[in-house]
């Protein structure tokens, strides 16, 4: 089972959350990842932000990052969306 953690920030605070499932053993871990994202954007009605070489790095150090206001195209209401892998396949 591979879960992502996705939580919208504003001032410190947690706005909402959820967390997103994918038990898909043909998908690796980029597929994943990418589809959770749109997962949680949909869920959030957002649009889906652009990964920055910063964004990625994060991401691949830590398996945890944050899309703030530079990633998204459109103006958003919050500080950060952060993405987080809480279990890997």
């Amino acid at each position: 089972m591979f879960r992502i953690w996705g939580k919208e920030w504003k001032d410190n605070h947690l706005l909402r959350d959820i967390v997103i499932e994918n038990s898909d053993p043909s998908l690796n871990r980029t597929r994943k990842v990418f589809k959770a994202l749109e997962d949680i954007c949909m869920a959030f009605d957002l649009s889906v932000p652009i990964w920055l070489d910063s964004t990625v790095e994060d991401f691949r150090l830590h398996s945890k990052c944050r899309f703030t206001r530079d990633n998204f195209i459109e103006s958003i209401e919050f500080d950060y969306l952060e993405l987080q892998v809480i279990e890997e396949d």
